[in-house]
């Protein structure tokens, strides 16, 4: 059974959650925006180079996300990827020292901005070809499911590569192995340049899952709190051992598709639409319409997240880059089997 059910909050005029809650979603998401706005700045200056996925305006999705799951949940994504790595726990120097190929970096400045990984913060990637991270993540979950845990994976990727036929797949043995996968299609409306609107004849995305009989449902992406409930129910539904589920998460950045795209494909007045609807000044204005927060609890926030950010812009460009030989090592894992022997 496939149940659409558009899921948002901010029609409500009573908070719902927790002083502590409401605070949490506020920081991680000003966090996000502020290292990536750093993030472009330095590629501006070139002290970042390669490729670039900022993740500016979609921030409501990473905060609503890891407050309904645990830490022992496993997250594998694309490449637009900064923002759901500084959710799960990774430490900013070394999130942006990856960015500057720095040894100190997320994985010693060998993966830059697409392939951040931490085996730590259960990180799977970050993974820069289209669509191969909805495999990886079918495979994580069903490692979960053969361990007999009740942990699951969330697999997040793009509106374009939902188009790839390695989806079809993995939703068809997700489904009938019962493999505990929350599967996330992050639509931003725009695979590149191409909207979905010129891809798909299905635009309401959360439909894909009918085929397979997989619960799906389209939720507000520009929405922390909408994110985390319907998290919450689809987490609730996998841990009982019913299989996977699947979410459309209606979202938007306000970048192009990286620092190259100018985004001229769309018009001023879409953009606009969106930025009036910021997660991050929406949370914040309710937080005070609502007496949850004070002005002063506001900017102690705003102040600590920008020497946060100061600092790792000042570890990162202060770090060294690898030396020559790391070319040798991390490229391969030796293990022993006893029955190979």
């Amino acid at each position: 059974m496939v149940e659409k059910k558009k899921t948002s909050t901010r029609k409500s005029k009573k908070p719902a959650y927790s002083k502590e809650q409401y605070m949490e979603w506020y920081t991680l998401m000003l966090r996000i925006r502020k290292f990536e706005e750093r993030a472009l700045m330095a590629y501006g200056q070139q002290k970042i180079r390669g490729f670039c996925h900022v993740y500016i305006g979609q921030e409501a999705v990473a905060a609503g996300m890891e407050s309904a799951i645990r830490k022992e949940d496993a997250i594998v994504t694309a490449y637009r990827q900064h923002g759901i790595a500084l959710g799960r726990g990774l430490d900013s120097n070394a999130c942006m020292a990856e960015l500057f190929g720095k040894e100190t970096g997320a994985v010693k400045g060998k993966g830059g901005s697409m392939h951040f990984f931490s085996a730590e913060h259960r990180y799977f990637g970050g993974n820069g070809i289209v669509g191969a991270q909805i495999p990886i993540g079918t495979g994580i979950g069903f490692a979960e499911k053969y361990k007999g845990t009740d942990n699951l994976c969330v697999t997040m990727f793009g509106d374009g590569a939902a188009r790839q036929g390695a989806l079809h797949e993995s939703f068809n043995m997700a489904m009938t192995w019962k493999i505990p996968v929350i599967y996330v299609v992050e639509n931003n409306g725009y695979a590149m340049g191409t909207s979905v609107k010129r891809t798909s004849n299905v635009e309401e995305m959360y439909k894909i899952g009918l085929a397979y009989d997989m619960p799906s449902e389209s939720v507000d992406g520009m929405d922390p709190v909408a994110v985390h409930e319907a998290f919450s129910k689809a987490a609730e539904h996998v841990r009982a051992g019913n299989g996977p589920y699947f979410l459309e998460v209606r979202t938007y950045r306000y970048k192009g598709h990286s620092v190259s795209d100018p985004a001229k494909y769309r018009t001023k007045e879409e953009v606009q639409e969106y930025k009036d609807r910021d997660p991050i000044k929406m949370i914040e204005s309710f937080i005070i319409d609502q007496k949850i927060g004070t002005e002063d609890e506001i900017k102690k926030i705003k102040a600590d997240v920008k020497k946060e950010i100061d600092d790792c812009m000042k570890f990162a460009e202060e770090s060294d880059y690898p030396s020559a030989d790391e070319l040798y090592t991390d490229n391969y894992v030796q293990e022993d089997y006893p029955f190979l022997t």
